[in-house]
């Protein structure tokens, strides 16, 4: 396969076939950095070397009544972890200005459940509105299931993007949770958008999918024209129903960074939770695919120190994308 002639087919508008899909999956080792080099000729075109940084809040920890395989928090997990309902909006506000002072561009604001109570939406709209008049940060919100006049108010109050993943496809979701349905998750991103909000909506690999239905996500995401794509390695945690579950190595997960970027050239590709853990001393070569990585622990694991990340930027020659909205003090 001519890695670059695909590359420069995206670039000129056209799509890959589900054959060149699955060879981007089966691509030999040897042909790695040539898979990548046309990855990063696409992500170069629409992003140069700039990397755009994101933060997790935790603001509601654990007691959710879902049923996901992957999740610690889950109603099934025996994961020792901290549970806690909706901190205060005074927390909320601290993480931001950890967040400024550290150059993260996007503050995402996280809790577990179901669907967030109009008690949680009132912190998070009332945090929201001093967070962009204090810092100018991009907001993005991950509070789960959203009613269409819940989405109103976050738009209202200044939330920049929402995040709800798909996870993984259509098919092997039943494998994954049976508390809810695929179509439920489909169906608040497209509140998000109708509400006016960028959509964010991303997947986990590694939960036993296929490859097809590795290339059935990023396809779907691409229907869904999702503006962030968080890519999520599977961090399997204790006490979950995939625990124990290792099917990744660090170059298969750089194949599916580069098929992701393939598909949705012009989407800002994350490379998201267990980056750590499957990337390991390749982490730096996935960020000539993907253009953005969150910076500090993730919900209820560790991420990479922060210091570690910067200095990984710095030795790739990239630049931090950081240029928050005018604000006031």
């Amino acid at each position: 396969m001519d890695w670059l002639l695909l590359a420069n087919r995206v670039l000129d508008g056209g799509d890959i076939t589900d054959d060149e899909a699955l060879a981007i999956l089966n691509c030999p080792d040897d042909e790695l950095l040539l898979l990548l080099q046309g990855a990063y000729r696409i992500r170069k075109t629409y992003y140069g070397n700039k990397v755009k940084l994101n933060m997790i809040m935790n603001a509601k920890s654990g007691l959710c009544p879902e049923n996901c395989g992957y999740c610690s928090q889950s109603s099934i997990s025996t994961a020792p972890i901290p549970t806690y309902k909706m901190v205060n909006k005074e927390t909320i506000l601290q993480g931001a200005k950890r967040a400024y002072e550290g150059k993260i561009g996007t503050y995402c604001i996280v809790a577990s459940g179901r669907g967030p109570s109009d008690k949680e939406i009132d912190i998070v709209v009332s945090a929201v509105k001093e967070i962009k008049e204090t810092y100018g940060l991009k907001v993005c919100a991950c509070l789960g299931i959203l009613k269409p006049e819940q989405a109103l108010r976050l738009k209202e109050a200044g939330v920049d993007r929402y995040n709800h993943n798909i996870n993984t496809s259509k098919e092997h979701h039943p494998h994954i949770t049976t508390s809810h349905t695929y179509d439920d998750r489909v169906r608040t991103v497209e509140t998000v958008k109708e509400a006016g909000m960028s959509p964010c909506s991303g997947v986990i690999i590694g939960m036993k999918e296929t490859k097809q239905d590795v290339i059935a996500m990023a396809r779907s995401l691409k229907a869904l024209d999702a503006d962030s794509i968080p890519v999520n390695f599977l961090h399997a945690i204790d006490g979950t129903p995939l625990e124990g579950t290792k099917e990744l190595n660090p170059r298969y997960c750089l194949k599916v960074l580069a098929l992701f970027r393939y598909i949705n050239p012009t989407k800002e590709i994350r490379i998201s939770g267990g980056r750590e853990v499957n990337l390991r001393s390749l982490q730096p070569l996935g960020l000539y695919a993907a253009n953005s990585i969150f910076v500090g622990d993730y919900l209820t694991t560790a991420g990479q120190e922060k210091h570690a990340d910067f200095q990984m930027l710095e030795d790739l020659g990239f630049d931090i994308d950081f240029a928050p909205a005018s604000y006031a003090r």
